[in-house]
């Protein structure tokens, strides 16, 4: 096995910092501010993602998901940055707030509410508290939360900036007062369209205060020029005086609504009237039914923190109800274009399906809604049955640019769809969604690979001319994976129309059980027919062992690991290999060696302050939610011992890390079980 020197290193400071410094397992906190080496982490609720900047009362970004237009990057659509809701200033004695003027600045991501604070001092004039939050009950709606504590008499002018994002076109800026017997509401609006102009962007904002109506503060509003108004009020404060106010903002598009505008001032009044405490409350309350499914590690406080902020991530990234996907870097920003890749299927979607099926639903319901897209894919290179798009937005057509061969050639990706509807089937056991959307998907890509597949004269059929799930290796024919992936899709098909009492097509079982899956002569299995041991980019031949079950023997898998683990580069790969290698080896019952591959998929990878995961060592993307999927299987799944089955969720025997006391999961499928593992 190839571990470097530097990563044993890295592990070794690891062991004895956990064992002299616990870990807070909910919290993340930052008490050295650095503005020149910040990556700033996100709280979201499945729609809108807020990223966190090192500058006092502001925000980096805020990204709102399925809002995409034509712009930039490969002439395909790109996810768009919305209003900054929650940018804003605070001036105690004419003096603006900035990070050169305040002293003990600290930032802390509450995972367990998923609330991001910051606190310092103004001086010897003010101690000053704010909270954020994506309130999870409330999809298109943000928090700000304000606490400032006068150490001196002092007057605080505060503003909400609402500005647009460079890439909007047509702002217009609205501001409005309603008065009513016991509020009044004001009202920052801005409304852009798109940069094609096939969306019209809005957001709106407004303050919450604690005193009683007629003596809140006069709110003013000034416009500063076409991209930029705000609203602003005074407020004098005694020594020793505590003074709490709030912004409640929400952005929407008419992608999500055919009133944008109105909608969004609708949602920000909507949050007005339920009041700061109950706002607060109700999101709480979410967050504590998500956290029901946990994952609970004892003997190890760091690795504890990390996973519960990979499940954070993935938690704030998909919401349930809807039928949007998570895009690789999830909502912390634009990487990818926030375009949907096998990333969701493969990689993320395991673990929300045994941690949440209700959640993981809404990942399946993306695919179901663009099938007919994937059909008309299909039907444009000569295929039949559906064929899904290597990058996929808003409508599912190809948004591959064309530069990237993937987009017609990384067929693999209709696999995966295929074989993540069955495994919704298999963890919900619900025949009412398999016969209605599940089958339907399983039907059109097993179709798919029918045309997909030639027949050679020794009867077997191959799939040629592919990039492969090691995406070094293009325009290659009969890899591993992809043939294996293949073969499960139709397997599961034909799998599901015995399960519905329907009669499956019988090309089904005799194509899967005639494509190759490749060997060398040592019988070790062979990525591609030209393949000749090079680097790989990242995992191929060994996914046919997990997720895909291909590969059962031990011997081979044993095999297979000992000769594809020494072709990942130390760097420039992606940070999802190497959680494959930690799961296989804790299924064969090698918990030092698979602890040694779970640390290197992703320590090398964090950046401070946040330990925000990188796509690869060194990288400087948004957070790595791909990466992210896969380290939590090969905590479930391998140290859990959790497998999928037709059955329902099954645990097999696995082994933890030595230093591991136990691992519990709870609340897990449908069922709501809790399933545990402890060290003999």
């Amino acid at each position: 096995m190839r571990i470097t020197k530097k990563l044993l290193s890295i592990i070794a400071i690891i062991l004895i910092s956990t064992t002299l410094t616990a870990q807070d397992a909910w919290k993340l906190t930052a008490n050295k501010i650095d503005a020149s080496n910040y990556f700033g982490i996100t709280v979201a609720n499945g729609m809108v993602g807020v990223v966190s900047a090192p500058e006092p009362f502001k925000v980096k970004d805020v990204v709102l998901a399925g809002a995409y237009d034509l712009y930039g990057r490969g002439r395909v659509s790109n996810f768009l940055k919305s209003f900054n809701l929650l940018n804003m200033y605070v001036e105690v004695d004419g003096t603006r707030i900035n990070s050169t003027n305040i002293s003990q600045f600290n930032q802390t991501l509450d995972m367990q509410h998923a609330a991001f604070t910051s606190s310092f001092n103004y001086g010897d004039k003010a101690i000053i508290t704010y909270t954020y939050y994506a309130l999870r009950q409330l999809p298109y709606t943000v928090l700000m939360d304000v606490t400032i504590n006068a150490k001196k008499d002092c007057n605080i002018n505060a503003a909400s900036v609402m500005e647009a994002p460079d890439a909007l076109k047509d702002v217009q800026n609205y501001y409005n007062e309603i008065d009513r017997p016991h509020v009044v509401i004001s009202l920052l609006t801005s409304a852009a369209k798109s940069p094609t102009g096939k969306l019209l962007m809005c957001a709106s904002n407004t303050f919450l205060f604690t005193e009683q109506h007629g003596m809140e503060p006069r709110v003013i509003h000034e416009m500063w020029d076409n991209n930029m108004h705000l609203m602003k009020f005074n407020k004098k404060l005694k020594a020793g005086e505590t003074y709490h106010f709030s912004i409640a903002g929400s952005t929407i598009t008419s992608a999500h609504h055919d009133d944008p505008l109105n909608e969004a001032e609708r949602a920000t009044i909507f949050a007005k009237l339920e009041g700061r405490d109950r706002l607060i409350a109700l999101h709480n309350r979410a967050w504590q039914d998500l956290w029901k499914s946990n994952i609970t590690i004892k003997g190890d406080d760091q690795a504890q923190q990390d996973v519960h902020s990979m499940m954070y991530h993935l938690y704030s990234f998909v919401r349930e109800g809807s039928s949007f996907s998570p895009s690789p870097m999830g909502l912390s920003g634009l990487g990818y274009n926030g375009h949907v890749f096998w990333d969701t299927e493969l990689w993320m979607y395991p673990a929300l399906l045994v941690l949440n099926p209700t959640l993981a639903k809404s990942m399946v319901e993306y695919r179901f809604e663009r099938l007919e897209a994937a059909k008309r894919n299909a039907f444009s290179k000569g295929y039949k049955g559906a064929m899904f798009p290597w990058e996929s937005a808003a409508s599912g057509v190809e948004e591959t640019p064309v530069w990237a061969l993937s987009g017609p050639f990384e067929n693999h990706i209709t696999a995966c769809v295929g074989i993540a509807a069955w495994n919704y089937y298999c963890v919900t056991q619900d025949k009412d969604w398999l016969k209605e959307k599940g089958y339907s998907i399983l039907k059109e890509t097993a179709n798919f690979w029918l045309s997909r597949v030639e027949k050679n004269d020794k009867g077997q059929y191959e799939i040629k001319n592919v990039v492969a799930a090691d995406e070094w290796a293009e325009n290659v024919d009969n890899n591993a994976f992809t043939n294996a992936a293949a073969i499960t899709n139709l397997k599961y098909a034909t799998e599901a129309a015995k399960v519905l009492g329907i009669a499956a097509n019988a090309d089904w079982a005799t194509v899967a059980n005639n494509i190759p899956i490749l060997k060398f002569d040592d019988g070790v299995t062979k990525e591609h027919a030209t393949y000749k041991g090079e680097g790989i980019k990242q995992a191929d031949v060994n996914l046919l062992a997990y997720p895909l079950k291909y590969i059962t023997d031990v011997t081979s898998i044993k095999k297979d690991l000992a000769f594809y683990e020494t072709r990942i580069p130390n760097e420039g790969t992606p940070a999802m290999t190497q959680a494959i290698f930690a799961l296989l080896y804790a299924r064969l019952g090698n918990g030092s060696k698979s602890y040694q591959w779970f640390q290197e998929a992703y320590m090398p990878n964090l950046n401070p302050p946040f330990r925000v995961i990188a796509e690869t060592k060194g990288g400087t993307n948004p957070y790595f939610a791909t990466g992210a999927g896969g380290i939590l299987q090969a905590v479930l799944m391998g140290y859990g011992g959790l497998d999928i089955t037709s059955k329902g969720i099954v645990q097999i025997k696995s082994t933890l890390p030595p230093h591991w006391k136990s691992i519990e999961m709870t609340n897990i499928g449908i069922d709501k079980k809790t399933y545990t593992v402890t060290q003999p």
